[in-house]
Order: structure tokens, then C-alpha cells, then sequence
């Protein structure tokens, strides 16, 4: 979306709006520089909730390997 600006002369007075301009009919836009930018800074709460995701995955990925072993008859139980 953009800010658009237009004068009404039956008003005189000035109009903004938002227009809507399709991706395809817009220009391209500048791409953000990351070279330079290094490791982001993590909280406690963040390595936290990073280290519960890692272990739901590989809880997961165990139950399901379980299973997969479970229907192939390799594992009776």
C-alpha cells in the first residue's frame, strides 16, 4: 500500500488515501544489506523456547521412527 495524495477542486481541499498496487505492476524494491549485520543477540527466554522446539523435534522424530519400526514388524509391542 501506498499514501496517495490528491487535490479535489470541487472541495479544494486536499484527499489522502491508500492505494493498493499490485506486485506485479510495482517496481522492484531495495533489498536489505545482511552482510555486514554478524550473529543476533539471544534472550534466555529465547534459547529456552529454541531448546523445547529441539526436543519436541527429536521426541517426534523418535515416536515416529518408533512407529514406522512398529508397523514393519521389527519391533513387537
Amino acid at each position: 500500500m501506498t499514501l496517495t495524495t490528491e487535490f479535489d477542486e470541487m472541495t479544494q481541499q486536499e484527499r489522502r488515501f491508500f492505494s493498493v498496487v499490485h506486485p506485479l505492476d510495482d517496481g522492484p524494491e531495495k533489498k536489505v544489506d545482511t552482510e555486514h549485520l554478524g550473529p543476533m543477540k539471544m534472550t534466555r527466554t529465547v534459547r529456552l523456547c529454541l531448546y523445547a522446539l529441539r526436543g519436541y523435534l527429536l521426541l517426534m522424530s523418535g515416536l515416529l521412527a518408533f512407529r514406522v519400526l512398529q508397523l514393519a514388524g521389527v519391533i513387537h509391542g
